[in-house]
């Protein structure tokens, strides 16, 4: 069965992409961008948890 493992980080506006960039290389997927609770955008990121961890 596959397991995964999750990560919230903020956005900031004018350096999203190399936000998201940043994570896509360590294998994170995005799956949502949310409005945070203080206003700004919060980014919801997944990723295949390793059988080991």
């Amino acid at each position: 069965m596959t397991t995964w493992e999750y990560l919230t980080t903020p956005l900031i506006v004018h350096n999203t992409a190399a936000i998201l960039n940043n994570w896509g290389s360590e294998g994170w997927e995005l799956v949502q961008v949310v409005n945070g609770p203080e206003g700004g955008l919060v980014a919801y990121l997944k990723r295949e948890k390793a059988e080991n961890a």
